[in-house]
């Protein structure tokens, strides 16, 4: 059986492959897997049926006969822990790929994601100038300590992994900003890893289910 990948069928995005199914997809094309994607509306996704394997009715989910999940982060665990190629063999590097995905999650994405739905929901009110200098304020301190950690790295520790494939996800919800390209090595580093022909090929098939709506 393929597995299926739930995606949006309208997505907030438009194409540019920031919603968060994108990261399955690359994830997926990582480990040279075969999926399917279906593809759901809005109200579909409020509906028992989405309901019943995602319990807040957003997107991805993955299903893979009796493995439903949801959660981009946790999917890729699974999807990581299940095929060699995105976790590391030794432990300590595979622990410390792993700490990397919950930091780009839990530490980097947060004051991004802040940011961007702060413009999304605030941007016509009064206090929303200000409000944006804290936010970007907090945005670059955690960029400014995850450029100084990376250094002249190509990857966060060793060779590419689950980690980057987060990191680079999350740092590309800032691309509009501009606020990436005023650290060099974070710059690099998201280009290094959009470069990958699977990121490539997953970015082409989201691109062509909004091209083809």
């Amino acid at each position: 059986m393929t597995p299926i990948l739930t995606a949006f069928k309208h997505s907030p995005d438009r194409g540019q492959g920031l919603a968060r199914d994108m990261r399955v997809r690359w994830a997926l094309e990582e480990l040279g897997l075969a999926y399917d994607v279906h593809l759901l509306s809005f109200e579909e996704m409020k509906q028992p049926a989405h309901l019943a394997r995602h319990p807040f009715g957003q997107i991805p989910t993955y299903e893979d006969g009796n493995v439903v999940l949801f959660e981009s982060g946790a999917i890729l665990l699974h999807l990581a822990e299940q095929h060699p190629g995105l976790l590391p063999a030794d432990a300590g590097a595979r622990m410390r790929a792993i700490t990397w995905m919950f930091a780009a999650l839990n530490t980097v994405e947060p004051p991004i994601v802040e940011r961007s739905m702060a413009w999304v929901l605030e941007r016509e009110q009064p206090w929303y100038a200000l409000r944006l200098v804290m936010l970007d304020e907090r945005v670059r301190r955690r960029l400014a300590e995850l450029s100084a950690r990376l250094g002249d790295a190509p990857w966060l520790d060793g060779d590419f992994s689950a980690g980057d494939l987060l990191m680079v996800s999350v740092l590309l919800r800032l691309q509009s900003s501009g606020i990436v390209g005023e650290y060099p090595s974070l710059a690099a580093y998201v280009d290094r890893a959009t470069a990958r022909p699977a990121y490539q090929r997953a970015f082409a098939a989201q691109l062509a289910v909004f091209q083809n709506l």
